[in-house]
Formats: C-alpha cells, sequence, structure tokens
C-alpha cells in the first residue's frame, strides 16, 4: 500500500514525509480492527510531531522512525479480529484516536484518554496517512447513514479536541456572559459551531486572518475581532471587564500570555495550543481570582456525542482536501496558513 512516513525530526520542519510502498496493516490481535482509510485530518500536532516536539515523550531517541503519521482516521473497515463484534468490512467508521484497552481502571471511568496501556496510531505508532490502517474495536464509531469518512474524518482529534474543550466552557457560562476564542482554525470553528447549541452565552471569536474572521461570522459569531495591539482593552470595553471563559487554540506565538488578560475577575482559561510557556505573577492569580487549565483530545462518548451533533447538521468541517502524494504540499499550506479550517488528506 501506499503511506507517508516520517524519517527524522526536524524543529525547521525542513524534511518532507516519503510517500512508500509498504506492507499493509495484518490482523494480529482478537479485538483488531482494519480500516481502508477514507480520509485523514491534518493536525498542528503533526507540524509538531516534525519539529521534534513530542520526540522525548513518545519517541526517546527515535528508535520508532519511520512511522506512518495521522490519527485523525474515517473510513471504512477492511478486516476484523475474531472477537470483534460490533462492525463488519463495509462499514464506514470514525476511528478515536487512541487505542485503549477498555479495561483499566481509567477507561471503566470512561477516560479513554488516560488509559494506562493505550496507544496512539499516527504517534510513534503506524496511522492514517496510508490507504490502511489498525486500530481496535474498542476505537470506532460507526457513522450515520449518509455520513461519509471525508465528511467527518478530522472530528476523530481536532473535532473532539475542540469539543470537550466547549462542552467545558458551556458548563461555566450562563446566558449574556462572554466567551473568546483565540484562533477559528481547525479547532475554533468546531469550538464555535458547539458554543452556539450548548450555551447562551454571546462567542468572540478572534483571528488574525481575514479568512478565519469570514467564516466565524458565518458561524455565527457575535463578535469578531483582528487580535490587534489594543486587543485587550478593546475585550474589556466590550465585555464590560473581560471574558468569563479564553479558550487558547494557539498557545504559542505570543498567544499564551496574551489569553490568560482578557479575563475578567474569577474568569477562566482553557488551554488547547501548546508550544509555548505560560508566565503569569502569582499575585494576577490570586487578586483576580482566575483559573488556568489544559484539555487533551476528548472521551469516545464525546465523539458519540459530536457525531451526533453532526448527524444532526449543527457542528460541520470546513475543509480543504489533499491527494497523499500531495501530502507535502498540504504540510507546507498548513504550517503557512493558505486554508481556513482543516485540511484533509484523502488517500
Amino acid at each position: 500500500m501506499k503511506a507517508a512516513r516520517l524519517y527524522e525530526y526536524d524543529p525547521a520542519m525542513n524534511v518532507e514525509l516519503k510517500i512508500e510502498d509498504v506492507r499493509p496493516p495484518m490482523i494480529t490481535a482478537p479485538n483488531e480492527v482494519i480500516v481502508k482509510v477514507g480520509a485523514a485530518g491534518l493536525c498542528r500536532t503533526d507540524l509538531h510531531i516534525i519539529e521534534g516536539v513530542w520526540k522525548d515523550i513518545m519517541d526517546g531517541e527515535g528508535s520508532l522512525l519511520p512511522y506512518i503519521m495521522g490519527h485523525e482516521n474515517a473510513g471504512w473497515v477492511e478486516d476484523v479480529g475474531s472477537a470483534v463484534t460490533s462492525v463488519k468490512p463495509g462499514d464506514a467508521v470514525i476511528c478515536h484516536p487512541f487505542r485503549s484497552c477498555g479495561i483499566c481502571l481509567n477507561c471503566r471511568y470512561g477516560h479513554d484518554m488516560y488509559c494506562d496501556h493505550g496507544l496512539f496510531p499516527g504517534l510513534g505508532l503506524d496511522g492514517g496517512f496510508a490507504e490502511y490502517f489498525k486500530t481496535s474495536e474498542q476505537s470506532v464509531i460507526k457513522l450515520n447513514t449518509g455520513i461519509t469518512p471525508l465528511q467527518v474524518a478530522p472530528m476523530a482529534d481536532a473535532g473532539i479536541t475542540a469539543y470537550r474543550a466547549a462542552k467545558k466552557a458551556a458548563k461555566l457560562l450562563n446566558p449574556g456572559g462572554y466567551v473568546l476564542l483565540l484562533g477559528i482554525g481547525g479547532l475554533g470553528h468546531i469550538a464555535l459551531q458547539v458554543l452556539k447549541h450548548t450555551s447562551g452565552a454571546r462567542v468572540i471569536a478572534v483571528d488574525r486572518e481575514p479568512a478565519a474572521r469570514q467564516l466565524a461570522k458565518e458561524l455565527g459569531a457575535d463578535i469578531v475581532l483582528d487580535g490587534g495591539d489594543n486587543l485587550i482593552e478593546e475585550v474589556a470595553d466590550l465585555t464590560g471587564g473581560g471574558a468569563h471563559v479564553v479558550i487558547d487554540f494557539v498557545g504559542e506565538h505570543g498567544t499564551e500570555n496574551l489569553c490568560w488578560k482578557l479575563l475578567r475577575q474569577g474568569g477562566e482559561l482553557i488551554m488547547i495550543g501548546y508550544g509555548g510557556t505560560v508566565e503569569i505573577p502569582t499575585l494576577e492569580l490570586v487578586a483576580r481570582e482566575i483559573k488556568i487549565g489544559g484539555s487533551l483530545v476528548g472521551d469516545y462518548i464525546e465523539l458519540v456525542e459530536l457525531m451526533e451533533m453532526n448527524a444532526d447538521g449543527k457542528v460541520k468541517m470546513h475543509q480543504t482536501e489533499y491527494k497523499l502524494s500531495d501530502i507535502n504540499t498540504a504540510i507546507s499550506d498548513f504550517k503557512n496558513r493558505k486554508f481556513t479550517g482543516r485540511g484533509v488528506i484523502v488517500p
């Protein structure tokens, strides 16, 4: 099969994935599922993987290289292990990005991404930038009638990451409150849609790119800002003191030390993007009583919930498609913000 493999890490991102013919994955355990990839989302985490940001966490000295990237996957079941009963060949599915064991205590509580024995295809383990991809029965969700893998693949990670953060925010917000989203890209535009359907709060969308601001307007943002030098004062004036909740989908290039300044007293920051370092005087935390926390991916059930919202037409992915053979062009376009929303790789 054709696959795109990473051979080396490079902080400057001057390396390219190599398109090669490799042996397709095979069933080796009773609970495994082989998926014929219909589409695979291109994620900012993929850029960070190439940069080597994740190297020490997932790969030590790089001994797992080369491997196939791609952790936002959807397609059709090709083959199943002997113990698999919930899906069969031909079923259209989306794959939760984390292969959880299903039996550890965290899994029993429903916290899939905290699994004690989990595997993360696409991060040090062969993923979906290929014609076929292997996962487990615990990770697959059958798609609703009329929904195709191409329509939803990036929701496997970008979608549930945004959904989980928006769900957290909605619980903190009252009608008439303000929630501010920094970055209306692949995740931000999903969170915006979720919040419009789950919260009575006013949504402020901030992005430097005109196309992203236009998308935010089309998706129903109440206020759209360009993130200029006076953003802190502008937000304070518009909201009467700052946002009740800020969700930062960038987390680097300066936003990580801007986002918490956009909160009102008692407000809460939910950090999704990463790469930078948050620096905040402890006096600010105490005197303003603000809270700062992160949010990681989303559970299997949250992906099920998001698929229901998608099937009902409440949340849709805005995306640009690329062939697998053009994956390096897609990576370059993503890095240089040449498209709005999400890039999707189609084998």
